[in-house]
């Protein structure tokens, strides 16, 4: 069990307490051992799973090529600056690349890199399009081109990095992604002064730690179901999609997939991150 402590605001609200930066020396020394343990012959470097990858990206591109038109439009309609978004993010073994996004945030404000679900720097049609992971769409031309995977760490940028020489290909969705997506009204909760340092503490490691187990285990079948949980995650009613993703991951081995639960403890001082078993109840560990 991870606690991170918070205190309480004036108005009674929850605010982290910077004197909490500690990493978990468990998470390194596991890292550490994944890494070692890693095999070329893993399914995540399999040429069947780029193979999947090409195929699957190429018919998204296709049918969703004239959608993907509209919502350029829709951009550059409804605020000033390109559609596209551009940025250098941190690819396997290290390489740098070229990532594209929709763009969401207005062009003529600053901020931190991490943004929060109330970050008045979001668009309207921004809002809609990271509701929906729509902002990701262009991402299948990167995957297409060899950049990312559709199964994958989300691709980081270089100063997130936990792992600068990482085996794998960067991909759209992952194992971390579905646990922690609800990262943005977490981080809500966090004064922007302390989001990076809050995020390199506590959030990135753990991230980093899930989608490796995830990647030295995965299979064909544990991605399609990850795939499949996140279209679900996607489009569903928040409860129906911890239902279905539950379902979805009912074969997964606990080492292999991980959900993150930020909850209030008794204690109104403190948040407990708990690694659980998809399919259970949250419980603490």
């Amino acid at each position: 069990m991870s606690c991170i402590p918070v205190s309480r605001d004036s108005d009674g609200s929850t605010a982290w307490s910077s004197n909490h930066t500690l990493r978990d020396p468990a998470i390194d020394r596991e890292l550490q051992d994944l890494s070692i343990a890693a095999s070329l012959q893993d399914w995540s470097h399999s040429r069947t799973k780029r193979v999947i990858d090409v195929v699957i990206s190429s018919l998204v591109l296709l049918i969703f090529g004239l959608s993907a038109l509209l919502i350029a439009l829709m951009i550059r309609l409804t605020s000033k600056g390109p559609a596209i978004y551009v940025q250098k993010r941190v690819g396997r073994n290290g390489k740098l690349f070229t990532m594209y996004k929709f763009r969401t945030m207005r062009i003529d404000c600053t901020g931190p890199t991490l943004t929060r679900d109330d970050d008045n720097r979001i668009t309207l049609i921004g809002r809609w399009l990271r509701r929906f992971k729509l902002d990701e769409l262009p991402q299948f031309y990167n995957v297409l081109c060899g950049d990312m995977s559709l199964i994958g760490p989300r691709p980081k940028l270089p100063q997130y990095a936990e792992i600068l020489d990482r085996p794998y290909r960067p991909g759209i969705t992952g194992a971390a992604t579905l646990a922690f997506r609800r990262e943005e009204e977490l981080l809500r909760r966090i004064p922007t002064s302390e989001l990076e340092t809050f995020y390199g503490a506590r959030i990135k490691p753990l991230k980093t730690l899930i989608d490796t187990r995830y990647m030295r285990y995965g299979t064909f079948s544990s991605d399609m179901r990850l795939v499949l949980a996140t279209f679900v995650t996607c489009i569903g009613p928040c409860n129906l999609s911890k239902r279905v993703v539950s379902a979805l991951c009912l074969n997964i081995p606990t080492h292999i997939i991980e959900q993150v639960a930020i909850k209030p403890d008794r204690n109104p001082g403190t948040l407990i991150s708990t690694s659980v078993d998809p399919t259970q109840e949250v419980a603490q560990t």
